[in-house]
């Protein structure tokens, strides 16, 4: 078993002071006749209070509800049978599994406090239909009060710290296959080369019906670029655009400065027409991003083979950017302003004025 990361002190003295109760026998073997109702009556007491649950589309988000259900009535009871606290392993798969497949992490912790209402209300029962007498039975409701309190309180510590701890882990690998495959269209590769080809293969970049466009971006400040939070805020910016089309992006901080590969389906078919240029496309949308930043965008390419000429492309246009333009495509540079920029300082002057 994996280390404890919560305190148990209080589980520990909520379910001893219950255990203390002489009619906790009766109650458990009630509670273990009746399980099936329990469990059927926590499902429909989730449903009906969590959207999330009914509206999720993936098949397993039921059934793992109905089975994490159970295993938590079996973990009462035996904690009640004076079973050891343990570090609830199950509670943390559970939490793993739906931060895997993006379920909401509110919707979770809210079905735990379902559990508490429906868990201390059968509990309650229990115990009272072990025959507590009158007097005895405030003390025993108020101890099953505690328990369930304690026990909402352990499972909910445990399960969201396994959510967020998947989910960094999850963004880590994400942020590693991204710059993965940057690195690979930006700086070229084999075709020989059997495992870069299926990396392609697999996040789709060797459709031979797509179209490539590289876009550079930076603030007119290139000191902010410094700064991790102010180049993360750009990429985000850079991110979005064309986000309501099917345009696909893959953008990421390169160098102190923000890059991105998008792509597009140049047309559906031999007999469809192409798509717009996404260059221009790019360009038109760029150009709201606000005027503190600087954008260089590259040509179409039609092939990731193609990708490394479009990011020097990109660069170009975004050394060719300023205050004045701070949005430019290569293919709208004029072709005397790009001899002049590439012929270097020492042409420049032997020139005349």
């Amino acid at each position: 078993m994996g280390t404890i990361t919560y305190p148990t002190d209080s589980l520990q003295a909520a379910r001893n002071h219950l255990r203390g109760s002489a009619d906790l026998a009766v109650a458990v073997s009630y509670l273990a006749a009746h399980a099936g109702d329990l469990n059927a009556e926590l499902g429909k007491t989730v449903l009906a209070e969590i959207p999330a649950y009914s509206q999720s589309a993936n098949p397993d988000i039921l059934p793992d509800l109905a089975q994490h259900a159970a295993a938590h009535n079996d973990e009462i009871l035996r904690l009640l049978r004076g079973g050891p606290i343990a570090d609830f392993e199950f509670v943390r798969t559970h939490a793993e599994r739906r931060a895997d497949q993006h379920f909401p992490l509110e919707a979770m912790l809210h079905a735990y406090r379902c559990g508490h209402k429906v868990f201390s209300h059968w509990l309650r029962d229990a115990i009272l239909s072990a025959g507590a007498s009158v007097k005895r039975a405030p003390a025993v409701i108020a101890a099953v009060a505690d328990f369930t309190l304690e026990y909402t309180d352990a499972i909910s510590t445990v399960a969201a710290g396994s959510y967020v701890a998947q989910v960094r882990l999850l963004a880590d690998i994400a942020i590693d296959n991204r710059i993965e495959l940057l690195n690979i269209l930006l700086e070229g590769y084999d075709e020989a080369d059997g495992r870069v080809t299926e990396i392609l293969r697999e996040n789709g970049y060797l459709d031979a019906r797509q179209s490539y466009c590289v876009v550079l971006a930076q603030s007119v400040e290139p000191a902010e670029m410094l700064n991790p939070a102010r180049a993360r805020r750009l990429a985000e910016a850079v991110g979005n655009i064309l986000r309501a089309s099917t345009v696909r992006r893959l953008v990421d901080v390169r160098g102190s400065k923000v890059v991105g590969v998008f792509s597009d389906i140049r047309r559906a078919s031999g007999w469809t027409a192409p798509h717009t240029a996404l260059a221009r496309r790019i360009s038109a949308e760029s150009s709201i991003l606000g005027n503190a930043i600087l954008i260089g965008i590259s040509n179409d390419v039609p092939s990731t083979s193609r990708v490394p000429g479009a990011y020097q492309e990109a660069r170009l246009a975004l050394a060719l950017t300023g205050v004045a333009n701070r949005v430019v495509q290569f293919s709208q540079v004029p072709t005397q302003r790009l001899l002049l920029h590439l012929a270097g300082e020492d042409l420049k002057r032997a020139l005349p004025e």
